[in-house]
């Protein structure tokens, strides 16, 4: 007890704090989300500053400042400028992601493929609707036919997100019967049905016709249905899984470190990145600091590796080069 004990002794200077340093953060644990358009020009998203939806022609481009940035890793998606009922871009072998993949073959960047319709449906929905709903079984058999075709151009790694029952199982076998047995899935496994996805709804132009995702996604109060849909994905075959939206439910990506032995990833999603972009724009908070802030809090509860759009900005500091 004090005067023996004191705290302070061990934060006297940079040297100790080094030294008793619970959680570090590494830029090799940094994913970064990339929006690619089918047009010529790239465009700056108006509800997400400093992100850009950039051409296909500048994949290259941007996945080599990426690299340079110390950013190892990306989240790719498409955002095409046509659309239909069965979002039939996504599996096209020479649509907007496919394209991506073979320009960024040589770039030496870890390329991760997000695996889902709604960007590619006109109602904006994430899979094929069956009157107001969506048809989960219909929708695993097109799931299947964009896996094969991201795995054949060339993903180092699939990220389904569409929170359908069955489609780990389902793209696990499309992969393994299509000769692409070694691709790893990053399951979304434990997706809520969140308010903070807004800002990307705008940078991928969704749109939802009608209704909402709650017939598919977690409600944000069920604990316990969580762990249930990570489980269900792990048994299915999924390598990783993932929490998203990343701080509000920093609790879930603790008891998913506590519960299961596989890599688990956290996606820091579009509102919880503006939010902190807003605020510091308004000189309510510093920037800089409540980035990593926010980056050390998804690692201290028990994430392996974060999706953000902060990756690069990030990925400087830790590497010394900002």
């Amino acid at each position: 007890m004090f005067p023996q004990t004191r705290m302070r002794r061990l934060r006297n200077d940079d040297g100790i704090l080094s030294l008793t340093r619970e959680v570090t953060l590494s830029a090799d644990q940094l994913i970064l989300p990339a929006f690619f358009r089918d047009e010529r020009e790239s465009k700056d998203s108006t509800k997400m500053p400093g992100v850009r939806i950039h051409s296909v022609n500048d994949a290259m481009e941007v996945a080599q400042s990426a690299l340079e940035d110390g950013v190892k890793s990306m989240l790719l998606f498409g955002t095409p400028s046509k659309k239909d009922a069965e979002g039939s871009g996504a599996y096209d072998e020479r649509g907007i992601v496919q394209k991506t993949l073979r320009n960024l073959k040589d770039s030496g960047i870890y390329l991760i493929a997000d695996l889902c319709l709604c960007e590619y449906t006109n109602h904006g929905q994430c899979g094929i609707l069956c009157g107001d709903s969506v048809d989960n079984d219909r929708t695993l058999e097109l799931y299947g036919k964009t896996a094969v075709s991201l795995a054949d151009a060339g993903a180092d790694m699939l990220a389904p997100s569409g929170m359908m029952d069955g489609q780990v199982a389902f793209i696990r076998k499309a992969l393994d019967d299509s000769g692409h047995r070694n691709i790893p899935i990053m399951a979304y496994s434990a997706k809520f049905n969140s308010s903070f996805y807004g800002p990307f709804r705008e940078a991928a132009d969704i749109k939802i016709a009608k209704g909402d995702r709650s017939g598919y996604q977690i409600q944000c109060g069920n604990r316990r249905e969580a762990m249930r849909e990570m489980e269900l994905d792990i048994l299915e075959g999924a390598d990783m899984i993932m929490i998203k939206p990343a701080m509000p439910y920093l609790d879930i990506i603790r008891d998913a470190r506590e519960r299961f032995d596989v890599p688990i990833a956290a996606y820091q999603v579009s509102g919880e990145y503006s939010m902190i972009k807003a605020a510091a724009s308004m000189d309510m908070i510093d920037e800089k600091k409540a980035m990593m802030e926010s980056l050390i809090s998804i690692k201290r509860a028990g994430a392996d590796m974060i999706i953000t759009y902060f990756a690069s900005d990030a990925a400087k500091i830790l590497e010394g080069r900002n």
